[in-house]
């Protein structure tokens, strides 16, 4: 069987893990930013509580190797407690994954609030808008564009980091590359593996350059 031939019968496995890869990529950085927002006003709240708990939350996750997080969550968490198992290995990663992202948008969607100027807060609340109509009417609608860039790299950096999830045996494109690779003893498929992580991070970085373009328009 020619190089060529064996690729070829590479590509469907491949293709299955990339929907693993994909799919945990869009799921946990889209959970990430919904918990991002409410912990990035949790840093900046006066209550200082609030703000402790948020800004310890987003120091612990950007503080330690999200290769620990997985594996804590997947094989720690089940000898703190028998009901803290998680069988479903997605789910796990998908937790870890969501928890890390949300630490690094918060800082994200932070920086990106407090660069709108102060005396817009200040202009909003003269008008009589609450503080929850300020964020959503006037400050959120500007750092929208701000966010884009950054957001896009955290989807691309959480991309290549799905390769971890090979380590509790959850088949994205790298555990699928390892298997064909032990089994066929060739290292070929790392060749035809590159070039779909390549293919998926230029759709990733296509789709926020439009995004980016677009708001920058209006």
């Amino acid at each position: 069987m020619t190089p060529f031939q064996r690729i070829v019968n590479w590509i469907p496995p491949l293709l299955e893990g990339a929907e693993i890869t994909i799919l945990l990529t869009l799921t946990a950085v889209s959970a990430g930013l919904v918990l991002s927002f409410f912990l990035a006003l949790g840093k900046m709240s006066k209550n200082n509580v609030i703000n402790r708990f948020c800004s310890g939350y987003i120091f612990f996750f950007r503080g330690t190797p999200l290769l620990m997080q997985l594996y804590f969550i997947y094989y720690g968490l089940p000898q703190i407690s028998p009901y803290l198992i998680i069988n479903d290995r997605f789910l796990a990663a998908f937790i870890a994954f969501s928890l890390n992202s949300a630490a690094y948008c918060a800082e994200i969607i932070r920086a990106a609030i407090q660069s709108i100027d102060k005396g817009q807060f200040a202009a909003s609340r003269a008008l009589g808008l609450s503080y929850a109509q300020t964020m959503a009417l006037v400050i959120m609608p500007q750092s929208i564009r701000r966010l884009i860039p950054p957001v896009g790299n955290e989807f691309i950096m959480v991309l290549k980091d799905a390769s971890l999830v090979s380590i509790i045996a959850l088949t994205d494109i790298t555990k699928a590359t390892r298997s064909i690779s032990s089994s066929s003893a060739s290292a070929l498929v790392y060749i035809p593996a590159m070039i779909l992580y390549l293919i998926i991070t230029a759709v990733f970085t296509f789709v926020f350059n439009k995004l980016e373009k677009r708001y920058t328009i209006h």
